[in-house]
C-alpha cells in the first residue's frame, strides 16, 4: 500500500494526516512534510496516524528526529492514535511500545482531543 500524506490546520495546529505504510521508502515524505511546516513557522504540529497500517524503523526514526526538532523549536508535538491500541489495530501504538519510545509522545484518540488545549494525551 502506498504512503499518502495531507496537510491541514485546526485550531492554530499544523496538522499531517498519514495514511498508509510508513517504511524506508517511504518515511522521507512525512519527514519533509514536517521540514515544511517548521520552515514555515509552524511550532504546533500534530501527526495522525491513526490510518498508518504499518511502521518500520525508519518511520520510527521520523517520529523520533519530528519530536526532537519540534522540541528543539519550543514547539508542541502530538500524535494521533486509536485509543486502544493494538486492540483497535493500531501498529505504530504497538511498534511504539515495544521499542519503549511510545512515553516519548503526547498521544490522543483523534483530532478534536489533540488540538484541544484543556485535553489530556492518553496514558503510555
Amino acid at each position: 500500500m502506498a504512503l499518502e500524506v495531507t496537510d491541514g490546520d485546526q485550531g492554530g495546529w499544523a496538522v499531517i494526516q498519514v495514511s498508509g505504510e510508513m517504511d524506508l521508502v517511504t518515511s522521507p515524505i512525512v519527514r519533509q512534510r514536517v521540514h515544511d511546516a517548521v520552515a514555515e513557522g509552524r511550532r504546533s504540529l500534530v501527526l495522525d496516524l491513526s490510518e498508518v497500517l504499518f511502521c518500520d524503523s525508519s518511520g520510527v526514526g521520523v517520529l523520533i528526529a519530528t519530536r526532537r526538532l519540534i522540541r528543539s523549536c519550543r514547539g508542541r508535538l502530538r500524535l494521533i492514535l486509536p485509543a486502544q491500541g493494538a486492540q483497535d489495530g493500531s501498529h505504530v501504538n504497538r511498534v511504539l511500545a515495544a521499542l519503549g519510545v511510545r512515553r516519548l509522545f503526547e498521544v490522543f484518540p483523534d483530532l478534536h482531543s489533540a488540538v484541544d488545549e484543556e485535553a489530556s494525551p492518553l496514558s503510555a
